[in-house]
């Protein structure tokens, strides 16, 4: 199974203009996202952008720059676009605003794959560590099924606490994909729940795809703001 790592960065955040090449303990935030990946060993890494200036980082650091349109919806679109010139099987999705993901992370979310060679897509929980999280919009919360099957995704409370605590997953956005699978997916309409909750995963399961769900001790911070920046940085740190 030849694997593929894709980064998709742009430019034109809404709440952080030009987050990828923000400055990160000396370096620009997607040089540690491309670093990473590298560390995962799983094959070639690509970024898929629309800005020469990111292409140049990402050529800067050995790997691959596929220029891409500006006007895709999400990165999931990107990375179909940009992998069409990609020799593998299975692509990874690494966000290109995840500088502090876990190498280790991104050989988990390809694991399933082993095990079953009709999957189509794949992604990563952990159990919610804050309970307030659990309203909070901007954290993703999913429900899976006996299989380990993602069933729902939402910024709202599932499963919501009407006798007690709920043993609530947390979303990881961390991503893979069988490439034939990628290419369907940019195909697809998408839907009225992706749209209202903002999540793109969503698509797959209203067109009646699976997507296998991997839980474990995974812990991404994602850099959306300004003030995340300062907060990964921090941790680079050490403090």
């Amino acid at each position: 199974m030849k694997i593929a790592i894709g980064i998709p960065a742009r430019m034109g955040s809404t709440r952080f203009p030009g987050k990828p090449l923000a400055e990160l303990a000396g370096k620009p935030m997607i040089q540690h996202v491309i670093e990473k990946s590298l560390a995962a060993d799983l094959g070639p890494v690509f970024v898929a952008t629309d800005d020469e200036r990111i292409a140049k980082v990402a050529r800067d650091c050995g790997v691959i720059a596929c220029m891409t349109r500006p006007d895709h919806p999400n990165g999931s679109n990107r990375l179909a676009e940009a992998v069409r010139e990609i020799a593998c099987d299975v692509v990874v999705n690494v966000q290109g605003d995840e500088p502090l993901i876990d190498p280790a992370a991104i050989r988990a979310v390809v694991e399933p794959f082993n095990d079953d060679a009709y999957l189509p897509m794949a992604t990563l929980a952990h159990p919610l560590r804050n309970e307030s999280d659990l309203f909070e919009p901007n954290v993703v919360k999913l429900v899976c099924n006996a299989r380990g099957r993602a069933m729902y995704f939402s910024r709202a409370a599932i499963p919501y606490p009407r006798s007690g605590s709920a043993a609530a997953l947390q979303h990881v956005g961390l991503y893979a994909y069988r490439k034939e699978f990628l290419l369907i997916y940019a195909s697809m309409d998408a839907c009225e729940a992706e749209e209202t909750e903002q999540l793109e995963q969503l698509r797959v399961l209203h067109h009646g795809y699976d997507i296998a769900v991997t839980v474990g001790d995974f812990h991404c911070i994602g850099v959306d703001t300004p003030e995340d920046l300062a907060r990964a940085e921090a941790l680079l740190n050490g403090k």
